[in-house]
């Protein structure tokens, strides 16, 4: 069983690469921002930062999906501090693969600009940005560049996956 989640900040592609990789790995997806309670989406909606009392609940809930998840789930989550990933480790119950899309700053908010139909405004990058705690050194985690193309990121992220086995 593979759990994966797609992380970072807003505008990375989380959904978009969350998406393609449970496809390639024929696992099912779960859009973590659709656990968000209302109050949370309303508090992004009006470009107000969630503090670490908002995400509890909502990190909760991501861990449980995962720990039910028998046959492996891909979930797209900020995940923005180390605390918030020991947090999914420990609902989860268990080791958790991580996918960290990263990049400039000018990338994520042309990503950003040109999607449609999203909840967070463009004016909550700095917010994310500033709270990001980077992963790069914690266990099972693939830093991809945000600037290369969704089929190169999924491509690289699906190898080092499979060659991971958990």
């Amino acid at each position: 069983m593979i759990r994966i989640i797609v992380m970072g900040v807003s505008g990375s592609g989380k959904t978009s690469v969350g998406v393609a990789i449970a496809e390639a790995l024929k696992l099912p997806f779960l859009e973590g921002d659709t656990l968000h309670p209302e109050r949370n989406v309303e508090k992004m909606s009006s470009g107000i930062p969630l503090t670490d009392d908002d995400r509890w609940p909502w990190l909760d809930k991501i861990g449980i999906e995962l720990a039910e998840a028998e046959n492996g789930l891909v979930v797209s989550c900020s995940a923005l501090k180390k605390s918030y990933r020991e947090r999914l480790r420990e609902k989860a119950g268990g080791p958790l693969a991580f996918i960290f899309l990263d990049g400039e700053v000018e990338v994520l908010r042309s990503h950003m600009g040109k999607r449609t139909g999203h909840f967070m405004p463009v004016s909550m990058l700095d917010s994310q940005l500033s709270t990001l705690e980077s992963p790069v050194g914690e266990d099972l985690v693939f830093r991809q560049d945000v600037s290369r193309s969704i089929d190169a990121i999924v491509g690289a992220s699906v190898g080092w996956l499979r060659r991971l086995r958990v």
